[in-house]
């Protein structure tokens, strides 16, 4: 299995690393990206992708901090995605439950990391909350950018607009929980050809460890939600999330954790 956002790069696994990354190994999870938030994060996210041959890492700016956003802070971010370990821009999007940043901000630095993104020839891992419509307008402003709508909570009906543009989505921890019953009806109606496995850890614990810190160890139980949603096999699963991540990503080499 792969975890296709993950957070290891978070002061929550400072202590114990190593003993996440062998859970996780143990679990199955051979693959975990590391998405960057702000341009601490990234680095971080980097460093590790260069010390563990089966992390790789995803450089960006998240919206809460959109008002962060300067020339420096956009050629910093250049500078790193042009390490072969990186993979794509983010997370990158729209923040309007929280609003830390002004929205006027949030829409124009989302559209500066999809311009890098397009610049770089990168997919680019896209953040949406609350904020369906503008989101999907401004993706729509650049097709040649692939985009993963990570953790996704929108309607089937807008994510079938994404899948006829050849965007992709990820799921985790929250297609588990008791009352989840819309989410898990949306996962169903999207193709799982156009599905990615994640952990989102720290964040987003499934059932049963709610309240818990979250690692890529707990993926299976994602992979095993998905396939009760979609009928198939928890091995059907596993096979085209990985080659789905793959594609997204252009994530040819396996190198295991």
């Amino acid at each position: 299995m792969i975890d296709s956002h993950a957070h290891l790069n978070d002061s929550a696994f400072a202590a114990d690393l190593e003993e996440v990354v062998a859970r996780a190994k143990s679990a199955g999870v051979h693959t975990v990206i590391n998405v960057g938030y702000d341009l601490e994060s990234s680095r971080r996210g980097l460093e590790l992708a260069e010390r563990f041959p089966g992390l790789w890492a995803v450089v960006g700016l998240h919206p809460h901090d959109a008002r962060l956003w300067t020339d420096s802070l956009h050629h910093s971010i250049k500078e790193l995605a042009g390490h072969p370990k990186v993979l794509a821009i983010g997370e990158a999007g729209l923040d309007y439950h929280y609003d830390n940043s002004p929205r006027d901000s949030q829409r124009e630095v989302f559209r500066r990391q999809l311009a890098l993104a397009q610049e770089l020839n990168l997919p680019l891992v896209v953040h949406s909350r609350e904020a369906a419509q503008d989101t999907l307008d401004i993706i729509s402003e650049y097709p040649g950018v692939p985009c993963l709508l990570h953790c996704y909570s929108g309607s089937l009906e807008t994510a079938k607009i994404y899948e006829k543009m050849g965007h992709f989505f990820s799921f985790g921890g929250p297609i588990t929980f008791k009352n989840a019953r819309r989410l898990r009806e949306v996962a169903a109606g999207i193709s799982l050809e156009r599905i990615l496995l994640e952990t989102d850890c720290p964040y987003l614990t499934p059932h049963p460890h709610r309240g818990k810190r979250n690692e890529p160890a707990h993926l299976p139980l994602v992979a095993e939600k998905l396939a009760e949603i979609h009928g198939c096999t928890v091995e059907d699963v596993v096979r085209q999330t990985e080659a789905n991540t793959r594609e997204f990503f252009r994530l040819a080499d396996k190198e295991d954790l």
